[in-house]
C-alpha cells in the first residue's frame, strides 16, 4: 500500500451512519477532551477525541455538538493545527455535529517526514478516514488555504459524501503564484529579508523568527496582535524538519485540478480576502471560476486567515450557505 493512500488494517472497520458517540463507545475512543500541552481554555471542549491509524502515521480528530448537516473543518498547511478553527467550532457545534482534525505534522497527530504522506491525495484519504471514524456519511467541508487540494480531490472521488464546499482563501494552482513561490527553499540564501525567511536553512537557525514573519503576513489587518501570537504558538507545535517534508510533498497539476473541479456538482462558496499576502487573490478567484456554479465572495481589506481575523463575517456567511442546503443552522 502506498504511503497515505488508505487506512491501515485495524481491528475495527469503519461503520458509517452511526453517531460519533456510539462509535466512540464501541471502539474505545476517548470521550474526554484531549489537549496539547499549554493549550488555552476552550469555549467548547470536544465530547469525543480519537486517533485514526493511517499508513505513514496517526491522525488525531475531535468532535462536538449534534445536528445535521455535519460539518468537517479540513486542516490547512501544517504550520497550524485544528485550533485555527476556534472561532467557528463553538458557534456551529450548537446546531451541528462538528468534526476537526490535525493534519499529520502538527497538533496531536504524528510527525512523519515522508513527503508523500503530506500530498493532497494522501490528505484526502485522511479526510475520508476521519469521517469514517466519526461516523459521518456525508458532510459540509470547510477548509482554509492549503485545505483546498484535499477538498477538491475528495469531492471528485466521493461526491456522495460532500454536501457542500466552503473554501476560505484557498491556496490553488489556478491563479498567480504566491510571494514565496520563486524563493529557493533548500539552498542557502545570501540574506534573510522578507520571504527569504521561507527557507529551510533559515528555519533551522531561527524558526520562531520565520513564524513571526509568516503570521504577520497572514494577518496584515490592523489590531491583529492576538491572531499573530496564536499563529506563532500553533507553528511552534511543529518543527522545521516536519514542515520541510510538507514543502517537498508532491503537488497537483493544473490540468488535473481543472478536470476535478469541472466534475464538482455540490454547492460551493469561496471566501477570498482581497489583501491576501500568502496565496495570491487570483488563486481563490481561479478556483471559484473552475467549479460550476461556485459563488465567489470577496472580503475587502481582509488578509489570508479571514475565519480567525473576521469570524463574524465568516460564520454568518457559512450559516447562510448551510441554510441554502435546506438544513437548519
Amino acid at each position: 500500500m502506498a504511503s497515505g493512500d488508505g487506512p491501515m488494517g485495524t481491528a475495527h472497520a469503519p461503520e458509517r451512519g452511526r453517531s460519533a458517540m456510539a462509535r466512540a463507545t464501541a471502539i474505545g475512543v476517548s470521550t474526554e477532551a484531549a489537549t496539547l500541552p499549554g493549550a488555552q481554555t476552550r469555549a467548547r471542549d470536544p465530547h469525543i477525541s480519537g486517533v485514526v491509524e493511517r499508513a505513514g502515521g496517526r491522525v488525531a480528530w475531535e468532535a462536538c455538538g449534534a445536528g445535521d448537516p455535519p460539518i468537517v473543518f479540513v486542516p490547512p498547511w501544517q504550520i497550524v493545527h485544528s485550533r485555527i478553527w476556534k472561532a467557528q467550532v463553538p458557534d456551529f457545534a450548537r446546531r451541528h455535529l462538528v468534526v476537526t482534525w490535525d493534519a499529520r505534522g502538527n497538533g496531536r497527530s504524528d510527525r512523519p517526514t515522508d513527503p508523500a504522506v503530506h500530498s493532497a491525495r494522501a490528505r484526502a484519504g485522511d479526510l475520508g478516514a476521519v469521517m469514517d471514524a466519526a461516523g459521518v456519511d456525508a458532510a459540509v467541508l470547510v477548509g482554509l488555504s492549503g485545505a483546498s487540494g484535499p477538498m477538491v480531490v475528495f469531492a471528485d472521488a466521493h461526491p456522495e459524501r460532500v454536501l457542500g464546499l466552503f473554501f476560505v482563501c484557498p491556496s490553488s494552482v489556478l491563479g498567480e503564484p504566491g510571494p514565496s513561490d520563486d524563493v529557493p527553499f533548500d539552498e542557502p540564501l545570501p540574506d534573510d529579508r522578507g520571504w527569504h525567511k521561507e527557507n529551510l536553512h533559515f528555519w533551522r537557525r531561527d524558526f520562531q523568527a520565520y513564524l513571526e514573519f509568516f503570521f504577520g503576513e497572514c494577518f496584515p489587518e490592523p489590531h491583529s496582535t492576538k491572531q499573530r501570537e496564536d499563529g506563532v504558538a500553533y507553528g511552534l507545535a511543529t518543527d522545521p524538519e516536519t514542515l520541510a517534508a510538507t514543502a517537498h510533498a508532491p503537488g497537483l497539476e493544473v490540468a488535473e485540478v481543472r478536470a476535478m473541479c469541472r466534475g464538482i456538482t455540490c454547492p460551493t462558496v469561496v471566501l477570498q480576502g482581497t489583501d491576501d499576502r500568502i496565496s495570491h487573490v487570483t488563486q481563490g478567484m481561479g478556483l471559484a471560476g473552475a467549479i460550476p456554479g461556485a459563488r465567489l465572495v470577496l472580503a475587502t481589506g481582509s488578509g489570508h486567515v479571514v475565519n480567525a481575523r473576521d469570524p463574524v463575517r465568516t460564520n454568518l456567511l457559512l450559516r447562510e450557505f448551510i441554510r441554502g442546503l435546506g438544513s437548519t443552522s
